[in-house]
């Protein structure tokens, strides 16, 4: 029986999905951060274990296309990292082709049956991207989070970190020093000097906003406005759009702002489903 693979790996998890010729999944995987920008040759195996355990008792042999989804995709031309890729396939047992594309053209392979539009994406980093063919034809942001990924999952953590250390009595400051175990304000800056996983804040700035707090609130706007200006950057007006990453596919207010932004436009909105088995779509479409 002939199967196709998709996976979706990203700074956080890679994902991975097995389906026959029909798109009936046969198997699932999951494993550790993906992203070849972030972690290297390890994202390799990263992506490797997800397959592998997707697979299961599936023939390797039968896979007769796969791709792969991830964010730092460029990093691939690096002839160590392209090697790893290469020898966890292998290691693997697969025998076909199986390209590694952004992660913005499996997003937007989920989002709906457009060929051409564009996907805007927030999760723990936050890009956008034009597609035609289902080819990547332009990019914004997508810098990383020291230059970019304004109005991503980390953006809005640093962003509440640094509200708080600013105006220590504030609502917003007490939860996130409590999220950092920061009495004062110069234990949240020793916190915060140690780079710790800003991200992981996101979910506390989305509640407090939707409970109404004023600080939250207005990151939570401000990363809004970003995102939609970042869209805006592709320069098509009339393109459809896919929402996708975490921020953007679950109900929290970064979605309702920036939904009710584009929908105010006019703009044809499509919400991003399984990366992963957008990816196996690809692969499909792709044989």
């Amino acid at each position: 029986m002939a199967v196709v693979v998709g996976v979706d790996a990203g700074g956080t998890a890679s994902k991975a999905v097995v389906t026959d010729l029909d798109g009936t999944v046969l198997g699932r995987g999951s494993a550790g951060p993906g992203n070849p920008s972030a972690t290297g040759a390890p994202a390799a195996r990263a992506i490797g274990s997800a397959l592998r355990s997707a697979l299961g008792t599936i023939d390797p042999a039968s896979v007769t296309a796969g791709v792969v989804g991830v964010a730092g995709a460029s990093a691939v031309a690096d002839p160590a990292i392209r090697s790893a890729f290469d020898e966890e396939w292998a290691a693997l047992g697969l025998t076909c082709e199986i390209p590694i594309v952004g992660d913005a053209v499996t997003a937007f392979a989920a989002g709906g049956d457009w060929t051409a539009g564009a996907v805007l994406i927030s999760g723990t980093g936050a890009v956008a991207a034009l597609v035609d063919d289902l080819e990547v034809t332009r990019v914004a942001d997508g810098l990383g989070w020291l230059l970019g990924d304004e109005g991503s999952g980390l953006w809005l953590g640093l962003q509440a970190v640094r509200r708080a250390a600013r105006a220590w009595h504030t609502p917003l400051a007490r939860e996130v020093a409590a999220h950092a175990g920061a009495a004062t304000p110069d234990d949240l800056v020793h916190w915060a000097q140690a780079l710790p996983p800003f991200g992981t804040l996101a979910p506390l700035v989305c509640e407090l906003a939707g409970g109404g707090d004023p600080d939250a609130a207005a990151i939570v706007s401000d990363g809004a406005a970003r995102l939609v200006a970042t869209l805006d950057e592709l320069e098509a007006p009339d393109a459809p759009v896919v929402l996708a990453g975490g921020l953007l596919t679950a109900d929290t207010p970064i979605r309702r702002a920036v939904a009710a932004g584009l929908q105010a436009r006019g703009t044809a909105l499509g919400t991003a489903g399984d990366p992963a088995l957008g990816a196996a779509r690809l692969a499909l479409r792709r044989r």
